[in-house]
């Protein structure tokens, strides 16, 4: 079986992906150094999977004047290259396609350059497109590169679809995945009633993205009856902004779950206070205005992270922020991996 295949296969019986962040040096400038550390990490932290040039790895890398995009993915591909070969363990690798056809299209041929193993593809910014054009875009770049289908939510410039654009997507030959970050019980509903009752409902992985409910999406079988047939589907993994930070603890959690390992009530209760942690590092009381930024402050002080610096020089921590940061590490310390990232730093030659 070769690499590419092995990465599908791991892909579709889900694993860990975090949505990795863009490491910048105070004057804003690109610190590939931290980058390729940050990406190290998340590898020997355990994930299954990397996915960069995402929402949290900040949209504007493709800015002219910015140009960071095929930089960062180059470098994303080089470290799991090394890793795989020092390992000999594969690593899924997913990147993120922004914008209207002719961008896209662009975009997923530099990834398929670049060896990833299937493209994200983003819906923000394109409200002013018809589902049928959304279809189209999905259509073409599936000619490309595999594609994981992509629900973002609406506070960070996603938008509503209709059942019938997630049924018909499901029938989109080369869609692998889709990503479910709508936030939202009902839109998710949607999501995976379209997959489970489409035609290709076994050649489709169902990755959480709702950060609001991580530990509740990946414990729960979904169950629909339709002309008299059962059918059921589940939510196989997660791609998620959540799950770049206290990755090796993440980790842990979803062994746990896939094993069976865990007592029903008591993961339940991790998942709310999961949620907890994320309403502080995402910044849901400012409608997650500082949700990037919350991010860069947990590798931070971990070590991990050099600052919090984003693209958007006004896009930082939200008043309060830190101080709810310091309330959920002070209340849930067994969700945090600061002893494997000391451990890891020590390792990566960080610290003496």
């Amino acid at each position: 079986m070769d690499r590419h295949t092995k990465a599908m296969q791991i892909l579709a019986e889900g694993t860990v992906i975090p949505a990795t962040p863009l490491a910048l040096k105070e004057d804003g400038s690109f610190d590939e150094a931290v980058q390729r550390r940050l990406i190290r990490y998340y590898l020997q932290a355990g994930s299954g999977g990397i996915a960069t040039a995402v929402h949290s790895t900040q949209f504007e890398i493709r800015l002219p004047g910015i140009d960071l995009f095929e930089r960062v993915i180059s470098i994303v591909s080089q470290e799991v290259d090394k890793f795989e070969k020092q390992t000999g363990k594969t690593v899924v690798k997913i990147c993120g396609v922004c914008g209207e056809k002719t961008q896209a299209l662009s975009e997923a041929e530099t990834a398929k350059k670049h060896g990833f193993d299937a493209v994200l593809l983003s819906p923000g910014g394109l409200n002013g497109l018809s589902e049928r054009d959304m279809l189209e875009r999905t259509r073409a770049v599936a000619k490309i590169m595999p594609v994981i289908g992509f629900y973002l939510q609406t506070a960070v410039g996603g938008r509503v679809f209709s059942y019938d654009y997630w049924a018909k997507l499901a029938e989109t030959e080369n869609v692998v995945a889709i990503k479910c970050a709508s936030f939202n019980r009902y839109t998710t509903l949607d999501v995976v009633r379209a997959v489970a009752l489409s035609s290709r409902a076994d050649r489709i992985a169902l990755y959480t993205g709702n950060d609001d409910n991580i530990i509740a999406d990946l414990l729960t079988t979904y169950r629909f009856c339709h002309n008299g047939v059962i059918t059921e589907k589940g939510f196989c993994g997660g791609l998620l902004g959540h799950w770049s930070v206290w990755t090796h603890k993440v980790c842990e959690i979803f062994d746990a779950i896939r094993s069976g390992s865990c007592e029903l009530s008591e993961m339940l209760t991790l998942g709310a206070q999961i949620t907890d942690c994320n309403s502080a590092v995402f910044d849901t009381a400012n409608n997650f205005r500082g949700c990037i930024a919350g991010i860069h402050e947990v590798l931070r002080r971990q070590g991990l992270m050099e600052c919090t610096r984003c693209l958007d020089p006004d896009e930082k921590l939200s008043p309060h922020q830190a101080q709810e940061i310091d309330r959920v590490c002070s209340s849930y310390p067994h969700l945090l991996d600061d002893g494997f990232v000391k451990a890891f730093l020590q390792a990566d030659g960080c610290l003496s």
